[in-house]
């Protein structure tokens, strides 16, 4: 387990605190549709920490043909109907050129800097040059309002629990997700940005936001610095 990062519940956890089950009974939500309505029909998608496939699997159906990476085998072994490859966001190195690499799940505000720089470097590596990333940035309240509950249409609770400055910038968060049989929490490090520190993260390597593509701003289409949008 990574240091600040801690997961309970039945089955396996990986290192940053994702609990394999939980993950596999989550419903998907909205993203299949903003990624669709933002990329060409039957795009080459490189999907960054798929987990299980919640995404994937809508995105296979969907007409896609989808790379799933995740860390974690016990993950990727969920996934049905995509390549898959074990490893590290920012130790990827494929040699390859998709039409659109997606890193969600907040993953672009992890705790450590230098391994969010190292992701967004994987996703200006494997863009191709007529491509775009899509990034999924957490709401502007996501550290303030806490704590907050919603409860999924799946009929379980998701609660946000208390985020806690731990110094430089960074919060641990703690999440709890309660099913009518099994509960899971989840904590780990987050690092808060504004859309400009965002957009300046973006700017190191080499990216720059074509369009914002949801009210809320969580959802974005960037494309290479060098690149009209």
């Amino acid at each position: 387990m990574r240091e600040g990062y801690e997961g309970t519940g039945p089955g396996a956890i990986t290192p940053d605190g994702c609990a394999v089950e939980l993950y596999a009974r989550l419903t998907v939500g909205a993203e299949p549709d903003v990624i669709e309505a933002a990329v060409p029909a039957g795009a080459r998608i490189l999907e960054l920490g798929s987990g299980v496939g919640r995404v994937t699997h809508p995105l296979l159906e969907r007409g896609f043909t989808v790379t799933a990476v995740d860390e974690s085998a016990e993950m990727l072994a969920r996934v049905r109907g995509a390549r898959t490859i074990r490893s590290t966001i920012e130790g990827l190195d494929l040699g390859e050129k998709f039409d659109v690499v997606m890193l969600a799940s907040f993953l672009v505000h992890t705790g450590d800097a230098e391994v969010r720089r190292g992701m967004l470097r994987t996703c200006a590596a494997h863009v191709a040059d007529d491509g775009c990333v899509l990034i999924q940035r957490e709401g502007a309240d996501y550290h303030t309002e806490v704590p907050r509950e919603r409860v999924d249409p799946g009929g379980y609770t998701v609660r946000i629990v208390s985020a806690e400055p731990v110094g430089d910038g960074v919060n641990s968060v703690r999440a709890e997700y309660e099913f009518p049989d099994a509960t899971w929490t989840q904590t780990f490090l987050a690092r808060p940005l504004t859309r400009e520190q965002f957009e300046e993260a973006l700017a190191e390597t080499g990216l720059e936001v074509a369009e914002y593509l949801t009210e809320d701003g969580t959802w974005v289409r960037a494309v290479t610095a060098a690149q009209p949008g």
